[in-house]
């Protein structure tokens, strides 16, 4: 069966994709959803590619899944594998030299002004975990350039959550259209579907395998 490589966002931790790999596990496939190292500053995004790469136990028939801030790592981890298909969920579609520092600028980013952009529709003690395990990021991950050329040749696809109040809807359909050229697939979810709707997400994903 497909191996999924899940790509944690900004701050967090694989854990908390634990409800969607269950989902996936219990259809027969496999997860790999490791720590990236995101508080050390010895270590740009080519380290946290190489955290993902390491940890797969196969690098045949895999599944890259790159959430928020991952979704600037997922490609980087589907080139050097050749994966099978790249899946991002509502995160951020990298450019070709470009920092990240820079992507919000680029992209035309706008905070939405509402409270609780990440766990708002979160089952309160899952968001209470959540933020617990919430971690730093070292500045090498936002400085340096994007480093890959184009994005890689392979089956791609944009999970969009329609109720993010932090990559709001409206704002994330101009970025997929602009960077991917391809419709998304809606999810009545907000930023973190993984742990609001992690049966439905898993489903979608499902479809990739």
């Amino acid at each position: 069966m497909t191996t999924f490589a899940i790509v944690h966002g900004a701050g967090d931790v694989g854990r908390s994709w634990h409800l969607v790999a269950a989902a996936l596990q219990a259809r027969g496939h496999t997860v790999v959803a490791p720590d990236l190292p995101t508080e050390d500053d010895a270590k740009d995004l080519t380290d946290w590619a190489s955290a993902v790469v390491d940890a797969l136990p196969s690098t045949s028939d895999v599944v890259v899944v790159g959430h928020s801030f991952g979704g600037l790592v997922a490609p980087l981890v589907a080139a050097r594998i050749n994966a099978s298909a790249l899946v991002f969920v509502t995160a951020m579609l990298p450019k070709p030299g470009e920092a990240p520092a820079d992507w919000w600028a680029a992209t035309g980013y706008r905070d939405s002004g509402l409270e609780d952009q990440h766990w708002h529709d979160v089952p309160p003690h899952l968001a209470e975990e959540s933020r617990k395990r919430e971690r730093g990021m070292s500045e090498a991950a936002w400085a340096k350039p994007w480093p890959l050329a184009a994005l890689p040749d392979l089956p791609t696809a944009f999970i969009l959550c329609t109720e993010d109040r932090f990559f709001t809807p409206a704002f994330m359909r101009e970025v997929v259209a602009d960077r991917l050229g391809i419709d998304p697939i809606e999810l009545p979810a907000g930023h973190c579907a993984h742990l609001s709707k992690p049966a439905e997400l898993a489903t979608l994903l499902a479809r990739y395998a």
